[in-house]
């Protein structure tokens, strides 16, 4: 793209440091870059490194954790030397998050009311009047018929669904310019799903925000995300347009979690499966981090791990199997 990144990360590594002198490498190596007004997903198994990814991005990793090397660029700005002080006003302002489990991430002693006027009156310096208005507004634009009720209502009061609205209103209350939402339809119903990821969608539009959104569901990506980035063993093996990637899918893993996927055009007796399991993060394979679960692993997948390398300006994927095909 010819316009400026809004977020750009560089050789993010993310390490966390057990028992018995062991590493957990869980992000080791990130490369990404996310436009104005984008949609750009991560997807992998559970394990893979994608919200560690986005907590990263936040600089919300505490101890054992530690980022290691990279670098987080935001509208410019290197997050990398901030203090927790200043990266305390740049998040819910300029970058919001949409953790997984709503029940965790609001406070179960405040009320709905009390958490939107909070986030209003600290990045927006607005009055708490002013702020009750504003946050009564905010939950009638994310589906609350009786927002003003609402207000006064604690967590536990709320189906999950609604839970997951409070926390769109908060995470929009500041109009951020990037959304991280991590699995934001976990634990929910297909039809509330649907629901709350066409509100990020409209959110989006209204406020044009970026949106990271971090999945396991590759549904989800072919209906929401402009990019796709496929990730594995703490790194990206695949990243290309969601079109391509649907398409034209190029690294073992991602053919495999598209093989895995039901299609009603397609009838097979038996859906495919990935053998194995996600290696823990302390105790990679030596060479390619998917090797011991590849049907097309070759000797040299196992002595070292491939970089990753442009199939076209658009498509980078990291595979043994296209060596000399890179541009």
């Amino acid at each position: 793209m010819n316009k400026p990144a809004l977020l750009e990360v560089s050789g993010l590594k993310t390490y966390f440091y057990l028992e018995n002198k062991k590493v957990a490498k869980a992000v080791d190596g990130i490369d990404l870059a996310i436009y104005p007004g984008e949609t750009v997903a991560i997807v992998g198994e559970s394990g893979s490194g994608k919200s560690v990814t986005s907590l990263s991005i936040m600089k919300l990793i505490n101890k054992p954790g530690k980022i290691e090397a990279g670098y987080i660029k935001f509208s410019g700005t290197d997050f990398t030397p901030l203090s927790e002080k200043q990266m305390t006003k740049i998040r819910g302002n300029d970058i919001a998050m949409i953790f997984q489990e709503p029940m965790t991430a609001l406070n179960p002693v405040f009320t709905i009311g009390n958490q939107i006027i909070e986030t209003l009156v600290k990045h927006q310096k607005l009055t708490k009047k002013d702020a009750y208005t504003r946050a009564v507004e905010l939950l009638k634009m994310v589906g609350f018929p009786r927002a003003e009720e609402t207000m006064r209502e604690y967590p536990h009061q709320l189906s999950g669904g609604m839970r997951q609205r409070a926390m769109i209103a908060i995470a929009i209350s500041c109009a951020p310019k990037l959304l991280i939402a991590d699995e934001p339809t976990t634990a929910l119903d297909v039809t509330i799903q649907a629901q709350i990821l066409d509100l990020l969608n409209e959110m989006k539009e209204r406020f044009n925000m970026s949106i990271l959104l971090i999945t396991h569901d590759l549904g989800i990506v072919a209906e929401y995300a402009d990019r796709v980035m496929v990730m594995y063993g703490g790194q990206i093996v695949e990243s290309t347009s969601t079109t391509q990637l649907f398409e034209q899918p190029q690294h073992p893993y991602t053919k495999g979690l598209l093989e895995s996927l039901p299609n009603i055009d397609n009838d097979v007796p038996r859906l495919g499966a990935i053998s194995g399991m996600v290696p823990p993060s302390y105790h990679f394979p030596k060479g390619c981090r998917f090797s011991d679960r590849c049907p097309s692993a070759m000797e040299k997948c196992r002595e070292d791990n491939p970089k990753l390398v442009n199939l076209t300006d658009e498509h980078q994927v990291r595979c043994y199997l296209y060596e000399g095909n890179e541009q």
